[in-house]
This record gives structure tokens, sequence and C-alpha cells, in this order.
């Protein structure tokens, strides 16, 4: 039988020369070999059993072969496992990379979103800032305007104080009968002057002259002096009045000013009357050196009674004033803007329309008795306490000077 020993030359050749890849990718076509080998192997078995030494060799190269082919196929298998870990620690890296690319595109996503956001708040802040930077410029602005409306309301009582002062006082001599002098017959003109028993009584109306309140007093302690050029004129009582708008009565703290030949003394607009009322009682007697030292005592105890209750009445209205004007500063500043507003429209509303005098007549004692009866029976009602021992200790408690002017 004739061969040429093809199919096992070509085994031997690839088995030699094998690769890894081939190993495992065409082991299949390997053990074809393998097998076309084996048969051509077995076919020239039966042919050369003589040729002992040449089917030695064979055998020696099967065996061989064989041993190969087992190492082949252990390497195979040891490969594939390998292989196995490999696939799976590919894919649970392949799984892990897809987790942390999933992870990173979700941290991108947040990181852009927190910018966003952060963008949007300081561009909200910056917003915001300019809109309290706003407001407070415009409640800076309003401040300031209010300011100026109430020294520009001052000033304008002040400039018309003198001619308050000398309406007021004629309304009192009007309604109480006593002589106002338009034209005095001595040297100088004050603002105002009365008479009473022959004799000239001088009111001199005195107002700041700017907004700066704190110079005041010392411009009524250097008109106090000057004023004795009043008093040196024949027939001039030697007592002198200045007539102070309520409103400066707080940066006062000396209302008497006594100098040798004449005294001044500060009273407000509101006690105008009760003083002028006290000097008029000396129209009960003739001459005032014909009044007995009793008279005397109980005329300055009349007089001295109407200075102290009108101080004591300065006092108070001025007390309940400061408390309304803080009241209605708390209702501008406290009130929600929208319910403020609605406040101000009920204020323009309203009207306030105290009594008029519409009589050139004294108003009866017994008519004010009646009137104040009712007050406290109205008061009393409401639960409001009106007994007047009560109020009387709580006002004498309340010190009227400063010690140093005792």
């Amino acid at each position: 039988m004739e061969t040429n020993f093809e199919s096992l030359r070509l085994f031997i050749d690839k088995i030699k020369n094998i690769s890894l890849f081939e190993r495992i990718f065409q082991w299949g076509y390997v053990k074809k070999l393998f097998l076309n080998a084996y048969a051509e192997y077995e076919r020239i078995a039966n042919f050369i059993i003589d040729q002992k030494g040449i089917i030695t060799e064979l055998k020696s190269d099967n065996v061989l072969l064989k041993n190969n082919i087992d190492n082949i196929e252990k390497n195979q298998s040891d490969t594939h496992d390998d292989l196995i870990i490999l696939k799976s620690k590919h894919d649970l890296l392949n799984s892990n990379y897809i987790d942390l690319k999933q992870e990173n595109t979700r941290l991108i996503t947040e990181e852009k979103m927190r910018i966003q956001a952060s963008e949007n708040a300081l561009a909200n802040l910056d917003v915001l800032q300019t809109n309290i930077t706003g407001d407070r410029n415009k409640e800076k602005e309003l401040a300031h305007q209010k300011e100026i409306n109430r020294l520009d309301g001052l000033k304008d009582t002040w400039r018309k104080h003198e001619e308050l002062v000398k309406n007021v006082i004629k309304s009192i001599c009007q309604k109480n009968t006593i002589q106002y002098i338009d034209k005095v017959p001595f040297k100088f003109e004050p603002d105002n002057t009365i008479s009473i028993c022959d004799e000239f009584i001088v009111f001199d109306a005195k107002s700041p002259g700017n907004d700066d309140v704190s110079n005041f007093p010392n411009y009524l302690k250097d008109q106090a002096e000057k004023a004795k050029k009043y008093a040196k004129q024949d027939g001039v009582k030697s007592d002198v009045f200045f007539v102070v708008p309520t409103n400066t009565l707080d940066y006062l703290e000396t209302f008497v000013y006594k100098h040798g030949d004449h005294n001044v003394f500060i009273i407000s607009l509101d006690s105008l009357e009760p003083v002028m009322l006290g000097l008029k009682k000396i129209e009960d007697y003739e001459f005032a050196e014909q009044l007995s030292p009793e008279d005397r005592e109980n005329i300055c105890r009349v007089i001295g009674r109407f200075v102290h209750i009108s101080k004591r009445r300065i006092q108070v209205d001025n007390y309940f004033a400061t408390q309304l004007i803080e009241l209605a500063s708390k209702c501008e500043r406290d009130l929600p803007n929208d319910m403020f507003l609605e406040v101000v429209e009920f204020e323009k509303s309203e009207k306030l329309n105290p009594p008029q005098e519409k009589r050139a007549k004294a108003i009866p004692l017994a008519e004010l008795e009646v009137k104040n009866k009712k007050l406290k029976q109205e008061a009393e009602f409401n639960g409001i306490i009106v007994e007047e021992s009560t109020i009387t200790k709580a006002l004498n408690e309340l010190p009227l000077y400063k010690k140093n002017d005792e």
C-alpha cells in the first residue's frame, strides 16, 4: 500500500508550530488532523510489521503524540478556565465601568444643576440686596423728608407765634373785660401790653429764630436781662412775661429770671388765660397799698395757685403730647404698609372741631361745674379712676422743678 504520510506530516507540523490561539479556537481542526494521521498510521501498520525499528519509532512517536495531545487538552482546559475567569473579571470590570460612567454622568449633571442653582441664588441675592438697599434709601429719604417737614412746620409755627399770641391775648381781654393797649404811651414797643389797675403789664412773644432750639434758653436769658428797659418805664409793672411756644418747653430748665429791678416769667401760650385772670384779680381793689396783709396773702396765694396749676397743666400736656407723638410714629413705623395707607385715608377723612367762642361774655362757673360733674360720672361708669385725692397725690409727688432751680 502506497502512502506518502501526508496526513501524519501535516499533523506533526501543526503540533510543532501550534499557537495558544489555535489551541483555544482551532482545536477541532487539530483533532481532525490527528484522526487523519492516526487512520493513515493504522493503514500502514499492517504493512510494516517486519520493520520493527520503524514500528517501534512510530509507536514511540504515537505515545509522545498522545502525551502531547493530553498535555494540549489539559492546557486547553486550563486556558479555557483562565479565559472564563478573565471573562468574568472583564464582565465585572465592564459592569463597574458602566456604573462608574453612569455615576460620573449623574455627578456631572448634579454639578451643573448645583452651579446653575448657585448662579440663580446669587442673582436673586443681588436683586434682593438691590431691593433692600433701595428700600433703605427710600426709608432714609422719607424720614429725612419727614424731619424737614417737621422742622418747616416748627419754623412756620414759630414765625406765626407772635401773631398768634397777640390774637389770643386780645381774645382773653375781650372775654374777661381786660384793657388791651394797642399803642403804648412809653418808650419802646413790646409785642403786647395790657392794663390792670392803671399799670401796664408786658407780654412779649419769644420763639426760636431757627431749628436750633438748643440756643433758645441762652436767648431767653439774654432777653430777660434786656427786659429791664420796660420795667424802668413809668407805670410799667416790674414783672414781665415772655410767652413761648408750648413745644419749646422741653428745652427749658429755667422759667423765672429774677433781677434787681425786674422779674421775667416764662409762660406758654396755654397758660396765658390763667395768668391774666390771676393778674385781673388785683382789680377787685382800688389801690394796692390799701390791701391788708391778709388780702395780699390771699391774692398771692391765688396767683401762685394759678401759676402752679398752669405749670402742672403744661407739664402733663407736654407729657401726653410726647406720648401721642411717639404713638403716631409707632403707627407709621410698625403698621404694615397697606394697613398704614388705609389708616392715612381714614385720618384724612376725620375732622376735629373744638368748640368755638361765639359770645363775648364770661363762662359761668356753675356751667363748668355741671359739665365737669357729668364727665366724672361718665368716667366712673367706664371704670376710670377719677378720685381727686389719688390724682392730686400723684401730681404732687411729681417734681415740677429741678433741684438747682428750687
